[in-house]
């Protein structure tokens, strides 16, 4: 099967990442998915933005969790002309009449907390557009993965790892939360995965997928390898690297 080409908070190298405009892009390109990341309100609305707290990317401050939906609703993001915050609702709305999925990394709060409920909350969002299996799960907190997994119905579900839980825990570790927690998938930084790490993922029966594959030589690198998805800040380089590998 071939290698899917994810747009990283919609191309966040062309775009203002996690934008409606970076969605729109990413769609035009003719991704496989797009890549979003959620935060809640306190008032437990889901909003689209990478960080924790408001003030890299947009013209608000302090930890969202602690703000209400109607002041996050407000809020513009830096250098996106005008855009606002999008919500979750309105990317799976924006994404619902197109053939292009939406994968979701559910984040912690500022404290590395998770959200009380926020799984539950994202699935009846996608329920409600009936686009559940359309729809990836994806997230650093090993037990909020699993619930996913466990819920059902989704496209995939993977456990995120970086190169210093790598190096923490070895690859044998890693294999070992992965099947501690029910996971079929696990996704790690371009930088982690090499031949050998690749082979012990395969041989434990997990999926790959990758994120930061921001070049074409780290694209071609994990084209080479056989990731089943790669997430790109770059989703148009990705692209052209794929076809030129599928000739």
């Amino acid at each position: 099967m071939a290698t899917k080409v994810i747009a990283h908070r919609g191309s966040a190298f062309l775009n203002v990442e996690n934008s409606t405009r970076a969605f729109e892009s990413s769609i035009q390109l003719g991704v496989d998915f797009i890549e979003c990341d959620i935060h809640s309100s306190v008032d437990n609305e889901l909003f689209v933005l990478h960080d924790a707290t408001l003030e890299r990317t947009t013209e608000g401050f302090g930890p969202v969790r602690l703000q209400p939906a109607e002041y996050l609703d407000r809020l513009r993001l830096r250098g996106a002309g005008g855009d606002r915050i999008p919500k979750l609702s309105e990317v799976v709305a924006l994404l619902a009449p197109t053939g292009t999925g939406l994968q979701i990394e559910i984040k912690t709060d500022n404290s590395g907390q998770p959200y009380p409920g926020i799984l539950e909350r994202t699935l009846r969002c996608l329920d409600a557009a009936n686009r559940r299996s359309r729809c990836g799960i994806i997230a650093f907190h090993a037990p909020t993965a699993a619930a996913a997994e466990a819920a059902g119905g989704l496209d995939h579900v993977a456990w995120l790892f970086g190169p210093s839980m790598l190096r923490e825990l070895g690859a044998a570790g890693v294999v070992g939360v992965a099947k501690a927690h029910g996971l079929r998938a696990v996704e790690t930084h371009v930088d982690a995965l090499d031949a050998e790490l690749t082979r012990v993922l395969r041989d434990a029966g997990l999926r790959i997928a990758v994120w930061g594959a921001n070049h074409a030589d780290s694209a071609a690198r994990m084209l080479a390898l056989g990731v089943d998805m790669m997430a790109s800040d770059d989703a148009a380089t990705a692209l052209r690297v794929r076809a030129e590998a599928d000739r």
